[in-house]
């Protein structure tokens, strides 16, 4: 086992410096967490996370190439290995300054060859992990189940045409409920990776849809039964690995768990690198989650849109950071969730400083777009332009409309007397350029 402080040796907390010269890179230029913005700290504005799948288990493997990043945490037995993650992980978050960490199940304890096997794997695990989160203060923004790894959950999980398979994941999930509460999680997210079809002629949509609302339901049912308070959030993704996945995008998941009178007990987890594999703009999803209630936190990364497919970078664009942090800021915060780095240092930045340097990049771009939001929002330019924009709709015939009170004769007697509307400019460049000025 090895002792504190041993894996980052060289790696001071990395401070807060805003006059540090652009080639350096260890220390934070923007994020600056006691800092106050509308009332409330950057750090709780923000509520950084640092997933652990990617950042602690990842090997640099791709469909093309070996591993490439050989870290000194994955040596010895699976469980050894898995001990080791975690004593280099807190080390990590401490001298990052982080607050908050994610991971799957599996990422926190091997596979057993029996469930029992598992589980007794999990929990001597997560007893060290509970030891070091007393210790430094670092607490779990969420949990989740690797439900699609396994040779099992090939067709599906909760959508699997076996239900012997859907009842393993209920189980898998029954214990990832009571780690949450252990390690006192504030979210528990559902991720469906198999949770689609590759082709429609083997596959009952309206059957899987139906069991994959059942198994919620039991998950809701549990969490109840044994007290867990947290945040279910589900995340969308279109694609990868399935043709079609259920979880589409943000308004497939609003819709199916309105269809099934489960929106009340969930939220959305966005990850705005699925957004775009969507085909919809970096911050879409994120918009219209917050704009019915529905979103719960963002897995922060984002994606090379020439490449087409799912790359977890680390997210450095000031303008994609700056409309995510808009959204939160004006529903007044993401909390329970926060921002979680689903992001991993390319295969090719093999050194343990690059993990430093990709997250406090990626921070100081939040922390950039979060002042920036707040700059829109305090000085409310493009909010009076948009309020003006839909003024009509706040008098006369426009205020019935928009309670819900007007019917179809009115919108013609309207009509009738005012005759045809007046074309206006939707001066979409005069927006795009006002919104330049504070990025």
């Amino acid at each position: 086992m090895a002792t504190p402080g041993e894996f980052f040796a060289g790696t001071p907390k990395i401070p807060y410096r805003p006059t540090a010269g652009p080639g350096e890179v260890m220390c934070f230029k923007h994020y600056n967490a006691e800092e106050v913005l509308m009332g409330k700290k950057m750090e709780d504005w923000l509520r950084f996370s640092v997933c652990y799948w990617h950042s602690f288990c990842a090997t640099g493997a791709d469909p093309f190439g070996f591993p490439t990043l050989h870290r000194p945490w994955n040596e010895g037995t699976p469980m050894d290995a898995a001990k080791r993650r975690l004593q280099a992980a807190f080390e990590f978050f401490t001298k990052l300054g982080v607050k908050y960490y994610t991971f799957h199940d599996r990422d926190m304890a091997p596979e057993g060859s029996t469930l029992e096997e598992s589980n007794r794997n999990l929990d001597e695990v997560t007893d060290l992990a509970l030891q070091l989160q007393s210790q430094t203060g670092v607490r779990v923004l969420w949990v989740t189940c690797n439900l699609f790894a396994h040779q099992r959950y090939m067709n599906g999980a909760a959508t699997n045409p076996d239900c012997h398979v859907l009842a393993y994941a209920g189980a898998q999930v029954k214990k990832g409920l009571d780690i949450a509460k252990k390690l006192g999680a504030e979210n528990f997210v559902f991720w469906g990776g198999r949770e689609g079809f590759h082709s429609i002629l083997n596959t009952d949509v309206a059957s899987e849809l139906k069991h994959m609302a059942s198994f919620f339901r039991m998950a809701v049912d549990y969490k109840e039964r044994i007290g867990l308070k947290c945040q279910f959030l589900i995340e969308p993704k279109p694609k990868e690995p399935c043709k079609h996945q259920y979880d589409y995008d943000a308004m497939s998941v609003i819709g199916f768990l309105k269809h099934y009178g489960l929106d009340r007990h969930f939220k959305l987890n966005i990850e705005p690198n699925h957004t775009t594999l969507a085909g919809h703009s970096y911050e879409h999803d994120i918009v219209m989650a917050s704009a019915f209630g529905m979103l719960g936190s963002v897995d922060s990364n984002t994606g090379s849109p020439d490449l087409g497919w799912d790359t977890d970078q680390f997210p450095m664009d000031v303008k994609n950071t700056t409309l995510v942090m808009k959204s939160i800021v004006e529903q007044g915060g993401v909390q329970p969730g926060g921002l979680n780095f689903d992001a991993k240092v390319r295969r090719e930045s093999t050194d343990p400083e690059d993990l430093f340097i990709a997250h406090i990049g990626a921070m100081d771009a939040f922390a950039r777009g979060l002042r920036n939001a707040v700059h829109i929002i305090e000085e409310g330019l493009l909010a009076g332009m948009v309020k003006e924009r839909y003024s009509s709709f706040s008098h006369g015939i426009g205020q019935k409309v928009e309670d819900g009170s007007a019917t179809l004769e009115e919108m013609e007697a309207f009509v009738r007397q005012n005759g045809e509307p007046k074309v206006t400019s939707g001066k979409q460049e005069k927006y795009e350029s006002i919104f330049n000025h504070y990025v």
